[in-house]
């Protein structure tokens, strides 16, 4: 199978212009447009189906720097999420705590300017990380950046969470 990256033409790296992307994306499922096969066979139509559910995955997978990540290191051989391994740094386990309750001591006691700043500051922490992931590809350091992808992934959802609770408040 084609990787992601080839697929849309681009060069296998975490850093990517997403307007190209963008483009081979449009370029890609204009191909496979399910009006283009409305007189073809079932076969024909069948494979356009497949094909242009494969260019969305891609296309989703690489747009996300959480997904392109994790993609990338799958191609490395590397399951960041390895149930198996749940060696995690301390610090941030830790860390992971204290915002969780600090989110929830906001939610109980309804502290809506709170929320805005925790929001902020979770945005700022998912900028920050996504630049180191980008540093430590790099240099190929693998082991780092598959912590860095799980912190990554533990700091959207924390985000998700906190904006959702936003949005029930207005």
């Amino acid at each position: 199978m084609q990787n992601f990256f080839e697929l849309f033409s681009l060069t296998v790296d975490f850093d990517i212009d997403l307007s190209k992307l963008e483009l081979a994306y449009q370029q890609q499922a204009g191909i496979f447009h399910p009006d283009k096969f409305a007189t073809a066979t079932e076969k024909e139509k069948n494979l356009a189906l497949q094909n242009t559910s494969l260019v969305n995955t891609a296309y989703d997978t690489l747009k996300s720097p959480l997904l392109r990540a994790t993609y990338l290191l799958e191609l490395a051989g590397i399951n960041a999420f390895d149930e198996k391994d749940t060696q995690m740094d301390t610090a941030f386990l830790m860390a992971q705590i204290e915002l969780r309750e600090s989110l929830e001591v906001i939610k109980v006691e309804q502290q809506e300017i709170a929320l805005d700043d925790f929001i902020e500051n979770i945005t700022g922490k998912i900028k920050h990380n996504i630049a180191q992931i980008q540093q430590k590809f790099e240099f190929s350091e693998f082991n780092e950046i598959k912590n860095l992808v799980r912190e990554l992934k533990f700091y959207i959802q924390l985000e998700g969470q906190a904006k959702q609770l936003m949005d029930e408040w207005l």
